[in-house]
């Protein structure tokens, strides 16, 4: 990861966060097909050693600030249609 890239996202905040890898695949399918910029901070971890999810305190969904708005919505959304949230 290049310097730039890391200086950015450490300015991202934890919106949500989720114990395991089945409940992401919807909402990180949404979130990239309208362009928001994010990443599931422990995701490959948890993947691949699901107990590992309560060590390290979950699958966070991190966030630009500016983005916190149009990503409640959605994850008001799924939890109201899905209930995964």
């Amino acid at each position: 990861m290049t310097t730039f890239i890391k200086k950015e996202m450490d300015h991202f905040i934890t919106i949500a966060i989720f114990n395991s890898h089945t409940e992401i695949v919807v909402l990180k399918s949404v979130l990239e097909n309208r362009g928001i910029v994010h990443f599931f901070e422990n995701e490959n971890l948890v993947s691949i050693h699901p107990f590992a999810s309560y060590a390290y305190g979950g699958i966070k969904l991190k966030i630009h600030p500016n983005d916190i708005e149009i990503v409640q919505e959605i994850l008001d959304d799924l939890n109201s249609n899905l209930k995964i949230v």
